[in-house]
Formats: structure tokens, C-alpha cells, sequence
């Protein structure tokens, strides 16, 4: 079990809302730290999203709890009825995220004594609101999240893993069950990937020089998603039609296997240009997967023409195959041209940090 930096800040806003309502003299400080906790969020500007959001809340919280009890009173029974109008105006508010703490809002403040209500009310809605800023503030001040470095190692960790693969397959050296349970756990990185790669578009940058450069990033990261989709998109299709390509002639599937090959050692090469680990080359082989992706077309037809009818299935299921590998190939040159246009506006190495926590 890792301590990730969300859990810490998480513990430190704790804290920090129970030490303000002490001091500020609060009879209910819990509710501060129940507010903090539903505040914490990965990212600065997901915190600035969620202390409007929270506020409203808040209001509806409180405003309705303040009407019921004047009106109804705060039997057990009010208090339901008033839970369900509060949610009802959130959802059609669409402040769905807020809903949790609204009730909290609610609740805290209709199970007060009837005597000084409002006075109570108030204490209440400002001991939660205590706990919001606080949540905010530690999120602001305290680590605050670098997702480039999540992002970029999750790319690169995932698309290692999918190259290796990808490797033994071509050769039809792997086992079989291992990979069809690391393709379900190469799914769900590539859904971490998404995420991560949402969380570092949503940080702010404040100087013009550095928010051109984050935007060709963007750029780059985004391309760099779709690519490692393309390479397991490839390493499905050699899992699943592997009988098929055993039935290809000797030339076909030595072909398939150099231009394999080559793609990964392309890709391989290309996630550590983008950092600085291997120079940008004076020229690229553009022709060369041009060339590469006739043969294998014309490969591909050769065998059609070859065929007979009674393997109409089998033609299909390897044209899915060269099919994904041609769009893999392209997808691999796109992003080759992407990072060498950015070294070409951006000479200095992109600094990532080694981490391997992703929470």
C-alpha cells in the first residue's frame, strides 16, 4: 500500500478545518472536517470547480433546512422530505457532485435545537464552509499535482509492456493465457492514461511562453494515447486470428514480422526522443513504412488472388490483421512527425520525473 499525495492532503485538510473551527470557537468542528474530506480534489483547478459548486450546495443545504424547520418543524420525517427536495434541486441544478454534502448541510443544521435556530443554522453552514476553503487551501499550498509525470510514465510503462508483447506475438512465442490477462490490465491502463491525460490538461499555466508549449504537448500526449491504442488494437488482432497467420504463406508472415518489428522499435525510439534520451536523427525513414505498408498490401492481394473460396474467412480475418498494422504504422509516423516539430520550437529536454504513483 502506497501513501499517495491525495491521502496525505486529504489528512492534512483534516487538520487544517478542525484546528480553524477551534479556533474560531465552533461547537461542531466534526462537520468542518466532513466538508474538507468531501472537497479534496486531484487537481487545483477540479478544487476551484468544486468550492463554487460546494458553496452552492450549501445554500440549497441550508436555505431549505432553515425553511422546514420554520415551517414543519425538524421532525425525523421533515427532516426525509427535505432530503429529497434538496437532492431533486441538485440534479436539475446539475450539481450532482454537491449532493453529499448538501445533505450533510441539511441534516446538521434541522437536527439543531429549536431555540436560537437561526444563529445555529448560521454556525453551521459556516463551520462546513470552514471545511471547504480548507480543503481548497491545502490543495493550492500543499504538493501540488505534476500529472505530466503520471501521464508520461503511464504512457510509457503501458506502451513497453504493449511492445514486448507485441514482439512474442509476431513470433508466436508467448503464453497464451498470460496475455489474454494482461490485455484486460493493458485496457484499464490505457483508461488511467485517459485520465491522467484529462487531469494535466485541466492545470493552468500562467505565462504565455509556457502555456504555447503545454499546448503542443497536449498535442503530442493526446497522439501518444491514440498510438499505444493502436498497438493493442495490433496485439488483439495477433491474439485472436493467431491460427490464421500460421496459415500464411512463409514471405507473408516474415514480412508481417519485420515491419512488426520495425514499428515498435520506431515507437520504442520515438517515447524516449520525446524526453531526450535518443537525438532526433538528421533524416527519417518516412519512405520506408510508406514502402513497408505497400509490400504488406500487396502481400495481402497476392494471397487473395490465391485463394479459393472456401477461405473467404480467413482472407477477412487477415485483412483485419495488416489492416490494424497499416493504421498502427501511420499513427506511429504522426506522432514521429509531432515530437520533431516540437523539438524544433522547444530546444530544451522535457524534464519527467520517475514516479510510480497514481494517486
Amino acid at each position: 500500500m502506497k501513501l499517495g499525495a491525495r491521502i496525505l492532503k486529504t489528512g492534512i485538510a483534516i487538520v487544517l478545518s478542525l484546528y480553524l473551527a477551534q479556533i474560531l470557537h465552533s461547537p461542531s468542528p466534526v462537520f468542518a472536517a466532513i466538508a474538507a474530506i468531501f472537497a479534496i480534489q486531484p487537481t487545483i483547478y477540479r478544487s476551484y470547480l468544486t468550492i463554487i459548486e460546494q458553496v452552492q450546495g450549501n445554500i440549497i443545504g441550508a436555505v431549505f433546512a432553515v425553511i422546514f424547520v420554520l415551517l414543519l418543524g425538524n421532525h425525523f420525517i421533515v427532516i426525509g422530505m427535505a432530503a429529497i427536495m434538496v437532492i431533486l434541486l441538485n440534479l436539475k441544478l446539475k450539481l450532482e457532485n454537491t449532493i453529499g454534502l448538501s445533505l450533510v448541510t441539511l441534516i446538521s443544521i434541522m437536527e439543531t435545537p429549536s431555540g436560537n435556530f437561526i444563529q445555529f443554522a448560521g454556525i453551521r453552514f459556516s463551520t462546513i464552509m470552514i471545511g471547504v476553503f480548507s480543503a481548497f487551501i491545502v490543495n493550492l499550498v500543499f504538493m501540488p499535482p505534476k500529472y505530466e509525470n503520471k501521464l508520461y510514465n503511464k504512457i510509457a510503462g503501458t506502451t513497453e509492456e504493449i511492445i514486448r508483447w507485441i514482439r512474442l506475438s509476431s513470433r508466436h512465442d508467448y503464453d497464451h493465457q498470460q496475455l489474454k490477462t494482461d490485455i484486460e490490465k493493458l485496457k484499464n491502463n490505457i483508461k488511467a492514461m485517459e485520465q491522467f491525460f484529462s487531469m494535466y490538461k485541466e492545470e493552468r499555466s500562467y505565462f504565455k511562453k509556457n502555456l504555447l508549449e503545454k499546448t503542443r504537448k497536449l498535442v503530442i500526449y493526446r497522439q501518444m494515447n491514440v498510438t499505444a491504442k493502436k498497438g493493442l488494437d495490433t496485439l488483439k488482432r495477433l491474439h485472436r486470428f493467431e491460427n490464421e497467420l500460421l496459415q500464411l504463406p512463409e514471405d507473408f508472415i516474415q514480412a508481417i514480422q519485420e515491419h512488426l518489428d520495425y514499428l515498435i522499435y520506431r515507437h520504442e525510439q520515438l517515447m524516449l526522443r520525446f524526453i531526450g534520451k535518443v537525438p532526433t536523427p538528421d533524416s527519417e525513414t518516412e519512405n520506408d513504412v510508406e514502402a513497408n505498408n505497400k509490400q504488406l498490401f500487396q502481400l495481402f492481394l497476392a494471397h487473395q488472388r490465391e485463394s479459393t473460396e472456401d477461405t473467404n474467412m480467413h482472407l477477412y480475418h487477415t485483412m483485419q490483421i495488416v489492416a490494424t498494422i497499416i493504421d498502427y504504422s501511420e499513427q506511429v509516423e504522426h506522432l514521429d512527425i509531432l515530437i520533431t516539430s516540437f523539438h524544433a520550437f522547444h530546444d530544451n529536454e522535457v524534464q519527467i520525473e520517475d514516479t510510480n504513483n497514481n494517486y
